[in-house]
């Protein structure tokens, strides 16, 4: 889809914190330590394959132990802006706006394999349907991802709570579905696998997710996901390293609100 001739356009927007309880500074892990190739490395170079998606932005968060990724940005060429740094939302908004986007590709940055294949498709269906807001839900931990348009975001940021406010950036969109145009894409069912997951907040996430690496880093960075999977069904122990933290992820992942007329 061309989305200059449509009028859209559609901008990745990547939040970088360096705090985290279970593991200091995730996007910055070496997926690949002899190349030196990082989390949030492979998370840009995926996204810049994706004919969609029209430009990438970090929305880095203030506080010196942060300016890494100012550097990072530098070095790709790519716009960044500073905010906030529990409100996750409000950064969102802010890379929008720098970008003059007006729908958000939303990925975390400590998740390296991004669903890329699937973009176009639901972009694509997300402008057709003239959506608010479109979830590629289900899929593998790590692995979808969310397209909301800028002014849902900015909605949800002057509407919401304090609670929308955070990392939870479509929580409120979530919780107040009826108030929006919401597409829910159908997602394959071999990538749902709610014994798996393919995101770093652990050691044991990290371990997984470099040796997954190690074994299709040639197909880098547009790491097959349904590959992966076939892979790690045959090596059982490495979901095993995992699998501790898959059951309280997928509890917290996707939380949707009751509608009461």
């Amino acid at each position: 889809m061309n989305n200059e001739r449509c009028g859209r356009k559609l901008v990745a927007a990547i939040a970088c914190r360096n705090q985290g309880e279970r593991l200091y500074g995730k996007p910055l892990q070496n997926l690949d330590v002899e190349r030196r190739v990082r989390i949030i490395d492979n998370v840009i170079s995926c996204l810049e394959t994706i004919s969609s998606i029209d430009e990438i932005v970090l929305g880095v968060s203030e506080g010196i132990e942060n300016e890494i990724y100012q550097e990072i940005a530098q070095r790709k060429n790519i716009r960044h802006v500073l905010g906030d740094p529990i409100d996750v939302l409000s950064r969102l908004v802010k890379c929008g706006e720098v970008s003059a986007a007006t729908d958000i590709f939303r990925v975390t940055s400590e998740s390296p394999f991004p669903l890329y294949d699937y973009v176009d498709r639901v972009w694509q269906r997300h402008v057709s349907e003239s959506s608010d807001a479109s979830f590629f839900d289900e899929a593998v931990d790590g692995c979808g991802f969310e397209i909301i348009s800028l002014e849902a975001l900015r909605d949800s940021h002057l509407n919401g709570e304090q609670r929308h406010r955070s990392e939870l950036c479509t929580l409120y969109i979530r919780e107040n579905f009826y108030k929006y145009k919401i597409v829910k894409a159908d997602v394959p069912k071999n990538l749902i696998r709610k014994d798996l997951r393919l995101t770093v907040d652990n050691p044991e996430d990290l371990a997984l997710c470099r040796v997954v690496f190690d074994v299709f880093r040639d197909r880098a960075p547009r790491i097959p996901v349904n590959e992966v999977i076939m892979f790690l069904d045959k090596n059982p122990e490495l979901i095993k390293l995992t699998s501790k933290y898959t059951e309280i992820g997928y509890a917290t992942m996707y939380k949707w609100g009751h509608h009461e007329e």
